[in-house]
């Protein structure tokens, strides 16, 4: 998967037959910013605007922009599924935070 990043922000794509271009939003967070654009260097400059935009005016509104991923999450298993996962991590020498990490990415590249 190709992601479109700027400044921390990464951009949620489509593209729309109807209207004959492409339409981004900024994915995960609360606040809904699109853009638009015919090609993809218009689309690429069209979210750097943007996110410049938004970060901007939350500062003129003295407010925190929100901001998409923190780099933690939590995540529920199965007791069973988690002792398998800890002892794959541990099989290859890491813990099971970077095991986990290296599974996702892994996973996410494809």
């Amino acid at each position: 998967m190709n992601t479109m990043m700027h400044r921390g922000f990464a951009a949620r794509v489509e593209y729309s037959e109807e209207d004959g271009c492409f339409i981004g939003h900024i994915a995960g967070i609360r606040d809904l910013i699109g853009f638009h654009g015919e090609s993809v260097a218009k689309l690429r400059k069209a979210f750097k605007e943007v996110v410049d935009d938004y970060l901007e005016t939350c500062e003129k509104l003295g407010r925190m922009p929100n901001r998409p991923y923190s780099g933690q999450f939590r995540l529920r298993l199965a007791p069973d599924l988690h002792a398998r996962a800890a002892m794959a991590a541990e099989s290859q020498g890491k813990s099971l935070n970077t095991w986990a990490v290296d599974v996702i990415e892994n996973a996410a590249s494809r």
